[in-house]
């Protein structure tokens, strides 16, 4: 999947993490196991930390729960 400039510049816009830590992070995923309770526990503190958020342990849980049960949009787009 290949994703314009224009995509990384709103991504960008909305959580001031740039292009490049967004694609050395999608390198790091293409390599992990996202079925792994603690690799996606991971994955989500390293994103909060990122972008300054804080993921409340009840919305990390709802976040596995819906990469595990495959029931994330497929459209990456329209979550933007």
């Amino acid at each position: 999947m290949r994703f314009s400039d224009n995509f990384f510049n709103r991504v960008e816009k909305k959580t001031n993490v740039g292009k490049q830590t967004i694609l050395d992070l999608a390198a790091k995923l293409q390599k992990s196991d996202l079925k792994n309770e603690q690799t996606l526990r991971e994955v989500i503190r390293e994103l909060g930390q990122m972008t300054g958020k804080d993921v409340p342990k009840e919305k990390e849980d709802k976040i596995i729960e819906a990469v595990v049960n495959d029931k994330v949009p497929k459209d990456i787009d329209k979550l933007i």
